[in-house]
């Protein structure tokens, strides 16, 4: 009798430990899942300390004040160890909580909304193979009454429309695929899109701009200007996969995604966002342009000629790829000009990614030249050689200095 029942529990023992190993991930959807959290940047927003991958606590400030990112490794006190399949499923494609309440959209679910379901569970499936890391999520630091998170069913009411990505058969399936980690996964939108007055996305101009924590998010459509008219659908993925292109440098906020997401995707994926991208028309005009007058732009060439033509050289061509040509630059021509100011206050580094592992540096100015002077520089370089841009003003340098 003894034999028997030892011969029960060790086939017990057996059958628990392969139902277990039934229930882990395959190696080829955590890899998978892995490919999708770096399309969608998740490192880039909830990693604070890089020696803590995915534990949370990063500080997003928005026009409504602070949130802190939460804890995406699979600890089950603090993370989301605890948390079944459909609640991930949930909170990622519709904004709910295990709890039943409501995230803010500085978490992009009105972009996860249109991912599939088996998208959802590959990434759950990668976060579930990390280390877990005991980190709380910090409460938000939000102004009255965006504090109180039942509001959030009115905006979810007014403005997030869930439902999956559409494809389109009349287009290819690299531009079904583009769109889908445009729109959806890499959630682009959510900086180079217009907001309103409550932060939603003004949809009639999407991709056309928006101004991110002091720096500006530019044009994505094909304005001619300001936009990616100019760019070959090569110009594109060169962009994202190095960081810089003939046209280009990354900066900002941008250089980050660059390094943490779109230079480690695959050279499919990133061709098919440059498929869809360059076929999406203006969504707004481009501002009309007044020339600034004779005196500011030889005020702005002095300083060009003293301290920017030794790299930009003096027809603004620069060195490709090490140091960006001004001459027709999306960016520059902006009709927001903070990025630009940013890195003419601040300087400059070039990004390093394994495509284009070289480095260029910009010094930056704020010490050196007044208001004035940073305002009649940019404006020189927003008006020559063929650009045109909206007139930059000692006080918008006097703001941007001070990081208002």
């Amino acid at each position: 009798m003894r034999t028997i029942l030892a011969s029960l529990a060790l086939c017990s023992a057996v059958a628990v430990t392969n139902a277990a190993r039934a229930a882990e991930p395959a190696p080829e959807l955590i890899a998978y899942g892995k490919a999708l959290v770096e399309a969608g940047d998740c490192a880039g927003c909830h990693t604070a300390d890089p020696a803590k991958p995915f534990a949370g606590g990063k500080r997003i400030d928005t026009p409504f004040g602070a949130i802190y990112t939460p804890n995406l490794t699979p600890d089950r006190d603090t993370g989301i160890g605890a948390w079944a399949d459909a609640d991930f499923t949930r909170a990622l494609r519709y904004g709910i909580a295990p709890d039943g309440s409501n995230y803010y959209p500085a978490f992009p679910y009105p972009y996860f909304t249109k991912m599939t379901k088996d998208d959802t569970l590959a990434i759950r499936a990668y976060l579930g193979s990390l280390a877990p890391i005991v980190s709380r999520n910090k409460p938000p630091e939000l102004r009255w009454p965006f504090g109180y998170r039942g509001l959030m069913r009115i905006w979810n009411a007014m403005y997030f429309k869930p439902g999956l990505f559409e494809p389109d058969q009349s287009q290819s399936a690299a531009w079904n695929r583009g769109g889908y980690l445009v729109t959806g996964l890499g959630h682009c939108g959510a900086c180079h899109t217009p907001k309103n007055y409550f932060g939603a996305d003004k949809q009639a101009q999407a991709l056309s701009g928006n101004e991110v924590g002091g720096w500006y998010a530019p044009r994505l459509d094909g304005a001619a200007r300001t936009g990616l008219k100019s760019w070959s659908e090569a110009d594109v993925a060169e962009y994202l996969q190095s960081g810089r292109n003939a046209r280009s440098h990354a900066g900002g906020p941008m250089a980050e995604v660059v390094v943490n997401s779109t230079a480690k995707m695959s050279d499919v994926d990133v061709r098919a966002i440059a498929v869809y991208l360059k076929s999406l028309p203006p969504a707004r005009r481009e501002t009309i342009v007044t020339p600034p007058e004779e005196a500011e732009m030889t005020a702005g060439q002095v300083v060009y000629a003293k301290l920017c033509v030794a790299c930009h050289e003096a027809d603004g061509s620069g060195a490709p790829r090490i140091y960006p040509p001004l001459p027709g630059n999306a960016l520059l021509q902006s009709v927001n000009p903070a990025s630009t100011l940013r890195i003419i206050l601040d300087g400059a580094h070039t990004v390093t990614t394994p495509r284009a592992p070289n480095t260029g540096e910009m010094p930056g100015y704020a010490k050196q030249l007044s208001d004035d002077e940073i305002a009649a520089v940019t404006n020189y370089i927003r008006n020559s050689w063929g650009n045109a841009a909206p007139l930059v003003t000692p006080a918008q340098v006097a703001k941007a200095r001070g990081g208002d």
